[in-house]
């Protein structure tokens, strides 16, 4: 049952202690068929070390499960909620990531201070309202994936692919697991350079908006001619 889309969802949570994102399971990525409306996801808990494709947990978008015993990640809510509202993701991707999660313990967006940066996103990585208590107390989880909906009411998900939840974390996602993940690296990385950017200088102010759209558009505009034609 859907053998191939948890593979690729268990080949990417083991990934995730291997690029040095996660710690015990402080993690996890799901994938979606869009087709059949079902996402497989870690399970809650569960050791990277363990992981095995037969434990990933199917379920719809409603939450239902379709499979095992296992209970899915205690994230799961969030995950369901950017596939009911993000149409054009297939996989997501959240971890405890050291530099990403200081920013977001910090409530600060990454600014854009270089081309690394604006290679990958077109201005700063967007942060998240600080949850209300009632949110925190009612589906917290849920509401979490309503926060990342909320924040990017005027923003695309596809020239964002990240974001920061205010005093908790990184969402990653992308057009599969893999590229989810793939994105959580690109973000960790992009969080330490920005660090030890003003660290180094914390007057340094962000790209000028003609480079911004020279690496972004490059890579991901319409006229775009980085990388080889397929």
């Amino acid at each position: 049952m859907h053998d191939q889309l948890r593979k690729a969802v268990c080949d990417a949570n083991i990934q995730l202690p291997r690029h040095n994102l996660v710690i015990y399971s402080w993690g996890n990525v799901s994938g979606i068929d869009r087709s059949a409306g079902v996402v497989a996801i870690k399970p809650s808990g569960v050791a990277y070390d363990d992981l095995t494709p037969g434990k990933i947990v199917l379920l719809d978008l409603d939450g239902n499960k379709l499979n095992g015993e296992l209970n899915p990640s205690s994230d799961t809510p969030t995950h369901l909620e950017l596939y009911r509202n993000f149409a054009g993701i297939g996989g997501v991707c959240h971890t405890h990531s050291p530099a990403a999660t200081a920013w977001a313990q910090a409530c600060r967006e990454i600014p854009c201070f270089g081309t690394t940066h604006a290679d990958f996103y077109y201005g700063p990585v967007p942060l998240t309202e600080v949850m209300t208590e009632q949110a925190i107390k009612t589906d917290y989880e849920l509401n979490t994936g309503k926060a990342i909906v909320k924040r990017f009411a005027d923003l695309d998900p596809a020239q964002f692919p990240a974001v920061l939840v205010a005093n908790h974390g990184p969402f990653t996602w992308g057009k599969d697991a893999s590229a989810a993940l793939e994105s959580m690296v690109v973000l960790e990385k992009t969080a330490e350079m920005a660090l030890a950017t003003i660290t180094i200088n914390p007057k340094q102010g962000p790209i000028t908006k003609a480079l911004l759209d020279k690496h972004y558009l490059r890579k991901h505009g319409e006229n775009a001619y980085y990388g080889q034609k397929t």
